[in-house]
């Protein structure tokens, strides 16, 4: 009998040890579903709408706002955030190449074209010999914005990928062209003739589409500038929670913000024909 009490003390045990570890797996598969994504702080009212709808199926997503591109890939590489939504592929085959990180696109979100807008001038046309025309300084943005200066016949470029100022073939008005920040870009307004802008930095800085002295074609060449929601590495792209915030970000409801927020200067990529 006391072998038998013995053994009924030892099985009551395990059984707590059992309920308890079954409660702490519950409890680690809820926060698993707790999800942290980087965002730029213009896309804050489309993320909170899509925050909204996901908390109801027990996904609860932390926004983590930026104002700049230099930080959102770091914080996710840093595991401050386990997802970010601010850039394009070019943008990101850049920064994987000069950190050697292996971020991947997990769905698309949005492609917004790069505008050229002025406090002096109402066409890129009227610039003026040794104008200053400010441009962005990642590559894949200045790339851009000098194409769209080549675009309008103000320079011409050799055939580089990303150009860059150093693949200027000819500047008959010698421009000057001044690489910052992104961020700051909006800011040189008062500074130069002419100034070419992201667009949620354009949005953030209160610039109006209809403003812009030049805007950005939107065609099949324009695949690497679509927006998406990027993880840390291909293992993460089968993340079935992940999976869920990309589906609860395509859907109709969330068209519409892009839309409402960005004034119609912003088109959802998902599923946008850049063959028409």
């Amino acid at each position: 009998m006391k072998w038998f009490k013995r053994l009924a003390v030892v099985t009551a045990a395990l059984a707590s040890v059992l309920v308890l570890a079954a409660c702490g797996s519950g409890s680690s598969s809820s926060a698993s579903k707790t999800v942290k994504v980087g965002i730029m702080s213009t896309d804050k009212e489309i993320w909170t709408d899509v925050q909204s709808r996901l908390k109801k199926e027990g996904v609860d997503i932390k926004l983590v706002e930026f104002t700049d591109y230099n930080q959102p890939n770091q914080a996710l590489e840093d595991g401050d955030v386990q997802l970010n939504a601010f850039q394009h592929q070019n943008f990101l085959d850049n920064w994987n190449k000069k950190h050697n990180t292996k971020i991947v696109a997990i769905g698309n979100t949005y492609i917004g074209p790069i505008r050229a807008y002025s406090n002096k001038i109402k066409s890129l046309k009227d610039l003026k010999k040794g104008d200053k025309v400010s441009v962005p300084n990642d590559p894949s943005n200045e790339g851009r914005s000098l194409q769209l200066l080549a675009e309008n016949n103000i320079i011409k470029l050799n055939k580089a990928a990303s150009p860059t100022i150093r693949d200027i073939t000819e500047n008959k008005l010698d421009l000057k062209i001044t690489e910052l920040d992104a961020g700051q870009t909006a800011r040189s307004l008062d500074d130069v003739a002419a100034a070419i802008v992201n667009n949620d930095i354009a949005a953030s800085a209160n610039l109006k589409p209809q403003d812009a002295i030049a805007v950005e074609k939107i065609n099949a060449k324009s695949k690497p500038w679509v927006n998406f929601i990027a993880a840390k590495s291909s293992k993460d792209k089968n993340n079935k929670t992940y999976q869920k915030i990309v589906k609860a970000y395509q859907t109709n409801a969330t068209a519409k913000l892009i839309k409402k927020v960005y004034k119609g200067s912003t088109l959802p990529a998902w599923n946008y024909n850049f063959n028409k």
